[in-house]
């Protein structure tokens, strides 16, 4: 669902800012309550919705009086006008059958059946009331740690067993074989269709928090022919197409707005007929 989205979406348009020292708005509506700090993500995920839910009204979607949130959620009269409004505002074409065929022949390792990985991780979860900020630290910390040292011992199964927050850190972190299905999607999509072995350059992101993530041992699979995943594939260019367009409808947004505490990237022209 595009709501949902925002958040990556967000998190592209601006610098990051370690803190919220006053109230942010948008066209003059709060983001956030007196004496509230919120994560820069957060913050521009908000400022985004409300660009949304403001267009939304001057578009005749939705009612004036809808009540503007200042904790990120909006009313489901708000969710459906957003809706309506990216139907009308965002152009999806559909992709042709060339640029599917050029996708599969480009994406190849993504499409493969049977693939399965080898892995274990260090989970630094992400639970109510925790500092996010100082939390990432630590599992970059421990990133740094099990990349930058000499062999002579396992430190990866030492950092697991003394950091993680997985039961799986008491075996080292061991996560035995995977399949795609066996993960979550994003944590899959880090692990599956990649060549690469060894502890991972960045920290993967999943709903359960950050992970440290080493791949031991990958196991490639065979190659699905593209009549099998054409309807997959297809699916893939039209969500990136959506995203591409949001994110130019949003700098248009944003280019049009009054921004006070938060800072977008703003087009100074209209991206979208």
């Amino acid at each position: 669902m595009p709501i949902n989205k925002l958040a990556d979406f967000a998190a592209e348009l601006a610098p990051a800012y370690a803190t919220t020292p006053i109230i942010a708005r948008v066209n003059g509506v709060a983001l956030n309550r007196p004496q509230e700090t919120l994560a820069p993500e957060e913050l521009r995920q908000h400022a985004c919705t409300e660009l949304l839910r403001q267009a939304a009204q001057s578009a005749g979607l939705l009612d004036a009086g809808d009540a503007h949130p200042v904790d990120g959620v909006i009313s489901e009269a708000a969710a459906a006008a957003i809706e309506a409004l990216l139907e009308q505002n965002l152009s999806q074409p559909e992709p042709s059958e060339e640029a599917c065929r050029r996708h599969h022949a480009a994406h190849e390792a993504s499409c493969r059946s049977g693939e399965r990985v080898r892995a274990r991780h260090i989970l630094f979860a992400v639970t109510p009331g925790v500092n996010v900020a100082a939390l990432r630290k630590r599992a970059e910390a421990a990133l740094l740690e099990v990349r930058c040292h000499d062999g002579s011992d396992d430190v990866f199964a030492r950092v697991a067993g003394e950091l993680s927050n997985c039961p799986s850190g008491a075996r080292g972190g061991d996560l035995d074989w995977l399949g795609a299905g066996d993960c979550a999607p994003e944590f899959a999509s880090e692990l599956f269709g990649h060549a690469e072995v060894g502890v991972l350059p960045r920290l993967v992101h999943s709903r359960f928090g950050l992970h440290v993530v080493e791949v031991l041992e990958r196991e490639p699979g065979s190659a699905l022919p593209f009549a099998s995943v054409r309807g997959a594939v297809a699916m893939s260019l039209r969500q990136q197409s959506f995203i591409t367009a949001l994110r130019q409808y949003l700098r248009l947004l944003a280019g049009r707005a009054a921004l006070e505490g938060v800072e977008l990237d703003a087009a100074a022209t209209p991206l979208l007929q």
